[in-house]
């Protein structure tokens, strides 16, 4: 079901979307129906344009990302809780280029508000999830290896394997916390979903967005972008996360 899942979504993304409507463009050409050619033509181009439009992206991520403020006054829990994301191993590569530009973020800012905990908690432990995928190592493991490299000390780490995505990091989660309240740290456009699949599970998770996206950007260059293009990927992303996990009754 989850690789089901995977390869499903992967083609009801913009891009895979877009080179669809243009390749039913191509088609009809080729067996001249130029009518249905033109349709698709105009179509496929409006598609690319609109959503790479920085207004558009804005509004389609925004209300993803606005679901929850930033953590700024960090209470006091015992844990942080740093969802996975991607990475790639390569040993000639130091680890912050190993890891994806999420994962970095994502990881950063649960060392930020660790450091900040443990001058006030000294039982303070940090996890970090992630499977491997297609790659050698745990995910956990090299967020692990990142935090280790910025001082933060080895026991004070923990690292989920098993769970492959969001809803089984909160399954493995209720068993060190139960109902007490932690930190969560994932992607804004992230945090919504992430938050239903917790609570529905009977956690009290305290939301820490990061690696925001929907920020407007200055320059003539932005206004029409891949970066606006890869905000609608991820806000895609997340509305078919939604929408799955809402037939599943998982939120």
């Amino acid at each position: 079901m989850f690789v089901f899942k995977k390869i499903v979504s992967a083609f009801l993304l913009p891009v895979p979307i877009g080179l669809f409507l243009l390749l039913l463009s191509l088609y009809f050409l080729l067996t001249n129906s130029y009518t249905k050619a033109k349709v698709f033509s105009i179509l496929g181009f409006f598609w690319f344009l609109l959503l790479s439009f920085q207004p558009i992206s804005n509004a389609i991520i925004n209300p993803l990302e606005n679901s929850h403020k930033s953590l700024l006054d960090i209470p006091k829990v015992e844990y942080i809780l740093v969802l996975g994301s991607g990475h790639i191993t390569n040993e000639s590569l130091s680890i912050t280029s190993e890891l994806s530009s999420v994962a970095n973020v994502r990881i950063n800012e649960g060392i930020r508000i660790f450091k900040i905990l443990e001058k006030k908690e000294e039982n303070t432990k940090i996890i970090f999830s992630g499977y491997k995928s297609f790659d050698k190592n745990y995910h956990s493991f090299m967020a692990s290896k990142l935090a280790i490299s910025l001082g933060v000390n080895n026991n004070k780490i923990i690292k989920f394997q098993k769970p492959v995505d969001t809803r089984q990091e909160a399954i493995e989660m209720k068993k060190i916390v139960g109902t007490k309240p932690f930190i969560l740290v994932t992607s804004a456009s992230h945090m919504k979903r992430s938050i239903l699949l917790f609570k529905k599970l009977g956690l009290n998770p305290i939301a820490a967005p990061t690696y925001h996206l929907g920020d407007e950007a200055k320059g003539y260059s932005s206004i029409f972008s891949s970066e606006n293009l890869y905000k609608v990927k991820v806000s895609f992303h997340e509305y078919l996360g939604l929408i799955w996990s809402y037939i599943r009754g998982y939120i």
